[in-house]
């Protein structure tokens, strides 16, 4: 996908992460080449990654990304619980800040700044608390919780609205939580199979994001119209 000048930051990641459909994360228990885990997944096909900020080297994992990548892949901050943290990311590149929770002083210093945030909710009422507060899109947490039809729940009473299904999403359901009304997928350990990196390398994180990519594509074209 390409982007003009005159897009803004928000603008541009909010496109990115509809066209792939896939925002994947990186959490880690240790500091590692977070380089090598960006590359895996934008060979894959992403666009905007998430690294949480529960993982050691956070802050300076995302100031290299955004660095190297800059232009072709955005980098957002993943467990951002309050507005100093917040301020951090975005001195560091940070292009998107995700929350657990809805926590309305990050989402309104984002806003301030152009930066767009994925605020966590589930249920309606925080839905729209995080909306009302400036949310670009609901991070549905733990969506293993409601399902995939209950996407379809949530946008029947704000049909404009942009979920991505988190804690929960595997191969399996990832294309019903699409035809359900999300706009995109979201994970971590979908994507972190450490035993398996260990074993295989990194390729199998690139085919990992290249599937759900794929997944979410296919099942984009079999969306229906939310009654």
């Amino acid at each position: 996908m390409t982007y003009t000048t005159d897009q803004t930051i928000r603008e541009i990641v909010v496109a990115q992460t509809k066209a792939t459909g896939v925002l994947p994360c990186i959490k880690l228990h240790e500091k590692a080449d977070f380089l090598a885990y960006a590359q895996a997944m934008y060979d894959g096909g992403a666009r905007v990654i998430e690294i949480t900020m529960t993982t050691p080297g956070a802050l300076e994992a995302i100031e290299a990304i955004s660095s190297t990548f800059k232009g072709r892949l955005w980098v957002a901050a993943g467990t951002v619980l309050d507005v100093a943290t917040a301020r951090e990311v975005i001195l560091h590149g940070g292009s998107l800040l995700v929350n657990p929770a809805v926590i309305p002083e990050v989402i309104q210093l984002g806003t301030r700044y152009g930066i767009p945030v994925y605020s966590g909710a589930f249920t309606a009422t925080e839905c729209l608390t995080a909306l009302q507060a400036g949310a670009t899109m609901i991070k549905v947490f733990p969506a293993a919780l409601g399902g995939p039809k209950y996407m379809t729940n949530l946008r029947m009473v704000y049909p404009q609205i942009n979920l991505i299904p988190s804690g929960g999403v595997t191969l399996d359901n990832a294309g019903e939580f699409i035809r359900c009304g999300a706009c995109a997928v979201s994970g971590a350990r979908i994507f972190m199979d450490h035993e398996r990196i260990a074993a295989e390398g990194l390729g199998c994180v690139t085919e990992r994001v290249a599937r759900f990519i794929e997944i979410v594509r296919q099942a984009k074209t079999e969306q229906q119209p939310i009654p």
